[in-house]
């Protein structure tokens, strides 16, 4: 097990009616002068916000509010928040909504403290972050993990760029997770929802390392919940136990502790990122159809790691040749994506057409420009990405 280091101070209120403590909990943290950031017209129409707003007023809490993020949040949305968070001396930011809007709140919450200094020189590591405003959550979608999560994601849509943050300064102080939030949720929201879950976790569980029992275990038993939850939810949005532990898992999955003792992939979110911000697709949908192609290209270089987990998450066999149990644990996540609905290849995805220039061109840019490599359980360079997004086309 590599060292590490395991901070979280987000504090958690969970279950029902706990969107009622948002006043008493920012006040609890600091905040007098809110910015409230949330997406489009659901939580609205469903009365959340009026009840958001109905306990800052009664906790005495100045607040204004932003509105319009989606999926695939914009830096420019978020530039516009800071100039909104600044002209009204915000000293709080609270997301109310799934990742985009709190990846929204958490550029917001950085740029407030940061006047002067651009929001994207921060994404790009031109600047280094040192201090922000405290954001807090209500999750409306069980999903991303940003609620826990020391991760931001934002969209550079003027040059086409989908860039992500890691700073302990991204996770919030407080967040609020009631199940029953998301019981309106559309089919396909809760299905990409279990695939980032999944992938989060699985992000953190094809690593080099292999004696890191806790946390593997972690992380299995996280899948198999998903997994198993995920199937009811997706028959029946409304059932809380099932909405309650994909939201629990969700937090679970990006808070880090699936990963402790051992370095993160992140491969299949990198390549996805290059698909989100060319098509505006879906982050769920991006993993998903990244996926198979990157598991297919990989799992040769160490087939036992595959084979673990088709015994641990997927119950299949009791040993045996390792190969055949590790392209049977392919199979059976690509199965699974696929009864929920998801992509798994360029075709479902949707993507209009593709050739050789498009897999140079996706592979040059989530090089960035071939200076980076991604990945840890195989190292991928740019020919290696190309290579996979080639094999995403055809699988």
């Amino acid at each position: 097990m590599r060292n590490f280091t395991f901070y979280v101070p987000t504090e958690v209120e969970f279950g029902k009616d706990t969107e009622h403590k948002v006043g008493e909990l920012v006040k609890k943290h600091g905040g007098s002068r809110v910015l409230v950031v949330y997406g489009g017209g659901s939580a609205q129409k469903s009365g959340l916000l009026d009840r958001i707003y109905g306990r800052l007023k009664e906790a005495g809490l100045e607040f204004q509010s932003i509105g319009g993020v989606k999926p695939n949040p914009t830096v420019e949305l978020a530039r516009e928040g800071v100039a909104q968070a600044l002209a009204m001396k915000a000293d709080f930011i609270l997301a109310v909504g799934g990742g985009s809007v709190i990846d929204t709140a958490k550029g917001i919450a950085h740029g407030n403290a940061n006047p002067g200094v651009d929001l994207w020189d921060f994404w790009t590591g031109a600047v280094s972050l040192r201090k922000t405003t405290p954001v807090g959550v209500v999750l409306t979608i069980p999903a991303a993990g940003s609620e826990m999560s020391a991760s931001a994601v934002l969209t550079n849509t003027a040059i086409g760029q989908k860039r992500g943050l890691s700073s302990e300064l991204n996770r919030p102080v407080f967040a609020i997770l009631n199940p029953e939030l998301s019981f309106t949720l559309p089919p396909y929201q809760i299905a990409c929802g279990i695939t980032d879950i999944m992938m989060h976790t699985m992000e953190r569980y094809f690593v080099p390392e292999e004696d890191n029992e806790t946390s593997e275990a972690l992380a299995e038993a996280l899948l198999r919940t998903v997994i198993r939850n995920g199937r009811i939810a997706m028959k029946d949005p409304r059932n809380y136990q099932a909405m309650s532990e994909l939201m629990w898992c969700g937090s679970l999955s990006h808070n880090s502790i699936t990963g402790l003792g051992s370095r993160g992939d992140w491969a299949v979110h990198q390549l996805g990122h290059e698909l989100s911000a060319r098509y505006d697709v879906a982050h769920g949908a991006s993993l998903s159809t990244m996926w198979k192609a990157w598991a297919l290209y990989v799992y040769k270089s160490n087939p036992r790691r595959f084979a673990r987990y088709a015994q641990h998450v997927w119950g299949l066999g009791d040993g045996g040749d390792e190969e055949r149990l590790a392209l049977a644990g392919i199979d059976a996540t690509v199965a699974y994506f696929k009864s929920l609905g998801m992509p798994t290849n360029f075709k479902e995805l949707g993507v209009p057409s593709w050739d050789e220039a498009l897999f140079e061109e996706l592979a040059y840019r989530c090089s960035y420009g071939k200076t980076r490599t991604i990945g840890h359980f195989m190292v991928l360079d740019v020919e290696k990405m190309r290579d996979i997004y080639r094999l995403a086309s055809e699988v």
